[in-house]
């Protein structure tokens, strides 16, 4: 049953009886302002929307007559009704007119339940209670195409960039006493500052807490690296254990590069040319003094590629920048620049008709 109004125009209670007259176009000019002032006063009150949500829950859609298109038809008629309609006093007035009359046209056809929860939603911008709230998923994940970089803006206003192939996970909107994210991959974070609510970046092993700063991670699956570039601001690092608890490591400044092995838990520390750390979201591609495993792996992020250092090269070091130039390119000039050669394999077909990656050995050239 509907709850009981109080204080309408008539000695009268809002009834099952009398909502469902309305319903049919049945009612006398007095039931019919009962009505309305029931709506203008109390359809959202709590209770009300207590016993909404209860008959909808209980309502049985196999008793909505007709077939599904039927169905997202009239629901289709009813939006169009509600976007053309601008004055809410008419609506009120002339219940012949406007989304009024499609709304007690849907409700006659999908019963009391379907209606009061319409009135519900189309009023609320939560339009569910917070019971029902609960169920949705709240979860959301980007991932960034291998050879993409992509930019996203989170709901607090902090801007991600993501690098070749990273993935981030995090809520539609942060609750609660921090702002959570996970990172697998490389991000840029430029956080939007609120002393009360810290933003974390969850890695394997490593958290990255700040209240609002700008600084790069990297945390790919791949290494057992974590590494953390301050631009500007302040970073606090910690170190998950494994009985769930954090454990402070250091406060970073701006300009301060920190690279922690998972594992072993060694930490190097280095200050200065943060550059070369966050070129990425530009397109830039920064080597300085970078180990030749290391560019290596780069290339193969962002060329989507399997590039193989032979073992007697991997002391050789490279200083220079590229700017998205071709993966080819890039090869030519490593042979110009260190005594190496590279050698293409051709791709292979695998079982289900797709090919496996391109795959490039890099070696000596008197080999």
């Amino acid at each position: 049953m509907p709850p009981g109004f109080s204080g309408g125009i008539l000695n009268l209670k809002m009834t099952e009886d009398l909502y469902i007259k309305f319903l049919n176009n049945e009612c006398t000019t007095e039931e019919l302002k009962l009505i309305i002032q029931w709506i203008k006063s109390e359809a959202l009150g709590e209770e009300s929307k207590k016993w909404g949500f209860e008959n909808w829950k209980s309502f049985d859609e196999g008793n909505i007559p007709g077939n599904d298109k039927k169905f997202i038809e009239l629901f289709d008629k009813i939006q169009n009704k509600i976007d053309k309609e601008s004055d809410k006093e008419r609506k009120f007035q002339n219940r012949k007119s406007g989304w009024f009359t499609w709304m007690t046209r849907a409700a006659a056809i999908l019963f009391v339940p379907l209606l009061s929860f319409f009135l519900y939603t189309v009023s609320q911008k939560d339009f569910l209670s917070t019971e029902y709230t609960q169920l949705s998923v709240d979860s959301m994940e980007v991932i960034s195409p291998v050879g993409s970089r992509t930019v996203l803006q989170l709901s607090d206003g902090t801007e991600v960039h993501l690098n070749y192939g990273s993935k981030l996970k995090y809520p539609q909107t942060f609750t609660g006493d921090t702002r959570e994210v996970t990172l697998v991959g490389e991000g840029y974070f430029d956080v939007a500052h609120n002393p009360d609510k810290p933003f974390i970046v969850k890695t394997k092993k490593l958290n990255i807490k700040v209240l609002g700063t700008e600084f790069n991670v990297l945390g790919y699956t791949d290494v057992d690296v974590v590494q953390t570039t301050l631009v500007k601001g302040k970073v606090v690092l910690e170190k998950k254990l494994p009985e769930g608890q954090n454990k402070t490591l250091g406060t970073l400044v701006p300009g301060q590069h920190v690279s922690y092995n998972t594992q072993t838990g060694n930490i190097k520390s280095t200050k200065g040319n943060v550059e070369k750390y966050i070129a990425w979201k530009e397109g830039k591609m920064v080597f300085d003094e970078t180990p030749i495993t290391e560019v290596a792996q780069q290339l193969k992020r962002k060329y989507n590629v399997d590039i193989q250092v032979k073992d007697d090269i991997k002391d050789y070091t490279y200083t220079v920048t590229f700017l998205d130039e071709p993966l080819m390119q890039i090869l030519d000039l490593m042979t110009i620049a260190t005594p190496v050669n590279y050698k293409v394999l051709p791709r292979k077909k695998l079982p289900d008709g797709t090919f496996s990656k391109q795959k490039i050995i890099i070696k000596r050239k008197d080999e």
